[in-house]
């Protein structure tokens, strides 16, 4: 809880705060990574920094952070929380990286804003920033204990055992513990990181959904290549479709990631756009194993069938639940595509969908797609409480709200 003093000068100075908060973001990561040329190298995804979204991420989540402390101070944003640390834990960050996060993004701040931080500012900024710190610290060693593994100590070696083509942009990986160990446990909706060492000799890290049952002996995950289009090209996806192969071997993260399946036996509505679906199938798998009794009905939306990775899979693993129905949208169908399911062209549309009361949505995608499917489950009634998302990349949807 944020003290009287502190949140009486957190109030006054948060729109100042919030509206220079880009540009102390981006100060900020100037400064680290001056200091620290190594966390850029190894640590931070260089193509998120190159294209500016992890600067809006990490300006969103502290402005939403020190928001919640004044508007609801016996409260925790806990969600939000919880998705920064499992990221994270994924990473094996420690709690003396936090020690280096305040040198830096205090001295940003005093630097933007100048003398309009006076002691009693720094030292309330400085109050918001260890009470989210400590939590996500809290947090992470709770992540830590619970795959038996001491803090930051979460890379093993893999080894991939097979690949497929799945489209002309999307490979999956599958993989076994190079140690015959047995996997680690996780959760349908979970992720790993993967760490790949690139031709400049820097250890990039990138998170990729787990897609197979939690029961299997071996791993599964899709890669989709990310080509420029105005952006960054895909530094690891590129490396991994260009030279991962049978018999590799790389340095695979222990499971992490809040977008968990809930096993309550309630309705659920599984919504997808793109390589979204891969979180999904995992559920999915999970589902069909144990026949889950309660209507799910499937979405996902693509370019066009040629283009949804894992399309066998979505529909044979729906059509394997007593109680499913599957319903693709593509903005270029293609006639004659076989399957099971009746493609309909154009943007993922809810409106002639039966959703049962008491259903739980998930959702992943691309955030326009997210946020249009939430509109549209809440016009039908879905509770807030109970539609959850997954964002691939730095989590913009707190720096656009």
């Amino acid at each position: 809880m944020l003290s009287e003093t502190s949140t009486a000068t957190v109030r006054a100075t948060l729109p100042a705060v919030g509206a220079a908060m880009g540009d102390i973001a981006d100060l900020f990561y100037r400064k680290l990574f001056d200091a620290h040329p190594e966390l850029l190298r190894d640590l931070f995804n260089r193509g998120n920094q190159a294209s500016g979204t992890q600067r809006q991420a990490l300006a969103g989540s502290i402005a939403a952070f020190a928001a919640h402390l004044v508007e609801h101070p016996d409260t925790r944003p806990d969600v939000m929380l919880d998705r920064i640390a499992n990221k994270h834990a994924s990473l094996g960050i420690t709690a003396p990286q936090y020690e280096i996060v305040h040198t830096h993004l205090l001295a940003a701040i005093a630097e933007v804003l100048g003398d309009a931080v006076t002691p009693e500012v720094a030292a309330a900024w400085d109050e918001v920033y260890w009470l989210m710190a400590n939590a996500l610290i809290a947090i992470e060693e709770r992540l830590y204990a619970q795959q038996g593994v001491t803090a930051g100590d979460v890379w093993r070696e893999w080894t991939v055992t097979a690949r497929v083509e799945d489209t002309p942009d999307v490979a999956t990986f599958r993989i076994a513990p190079s140690d015959g160990a047995p996997a680690p446990v996780f959760r349908p909706g979970q992720y790993v990181s993967v760490q790949v060492e690139l031709a400049d000799g820097a250890r990039q890290i990138r998170q990729y959904s787990l897609t197979g049952a939690p029961g299997s002996a071996t791993r599964s995950f899709s890669v989709k290549r990310v080509r420029g289009g105005g952006g960054p090209e895909g530094e690891v996806s590129a490396h991994l479709h260009a030279r991962l192969r049978a018999g590799d071997r790389l340095r695979v993260s222990a499971p992490y990631g809040d977008l968990v399946l809930d096993d309550s036996g309630a309705p659920l509505l599984l919504a997808t756009a793109g390589i979204g679906c891969t979180p999904i199938l995992s559920m999915l798998e999970h589902l069909a194993e144990e026949q889950h009794p309660s209507p799910v009905i499937v979405v996902h939306g693509d370019r066009s069938p040629a283009d949804h990775a894992l399309r066998a899979d979505h529909e044979a693993l729906t059509h394997e639940l007593p109680d499913a129905s599957a319903h693709f949208w593509y903005e270029n169908p293609e006639p004659g595509t076989p399957g099971r399911t009746t493609a309909r062209t154009g943007t993922v549309d809810l409106s002639g969908l039966p959703v049962a009361a008491g259903t739980r949505a998930y959702l992943c995608g691309p955030l326009p797609f997210m946020r249009a499917v939430r509109s549209q489950l809440l016009e039908k009634g879905v509770a807030a409480a109970d539609i959850h998302y997954e964002v691939f990349g730095p989590d913009l949807w707190l720096a656009q709200d």
